[in-house]
């Protein structure tokens, strides 16, 4: 693979990782307002292991995506596999027990 085809494949890997990483953003937002709403109206939420583990999840996920974004090669494609690595994790562990 040339160089130019390299650079496209990356570009590529890092948007789509990018979008990943503001997809798990917004659940973790999504989940921590779930338990407040939950907890202010008497309901159960999702716990609060639940929402620690999609903040954790989703700060890992930004980490990794401006490492992805400010670095080159291996390093870059690194970045963007640890977005989904922990993007996967979190909706294996959390969404589909």
């Amino acid at each position: 693979m040339s160089g130019a085809g390299a650079g496209a494949g990356l570009r590529f890997l890092r948007g789509l990782s990018g979008i990943v990483t503001a997809g798990l953003v917004v659940l973790a937002i999504g989940v921590g307002v779930t338990q407040y709403l939950g907890q202010s109206r008497g309901y159960p939420g999702p716990g609060a292991l639940s929402v620690t583990v999609h903040i954790v999840a989703a700060v890992v996920a930004i980490v990794a995506q401006r490492i992805a974004d400010h670095r080159r090669g291996f390093t870059a494609f690194l970045g963007a596999i640890v977005v989904f690595v922990v993007t996967g994790l979190v909706l294996w562990t959390q969404w589909w027990q």
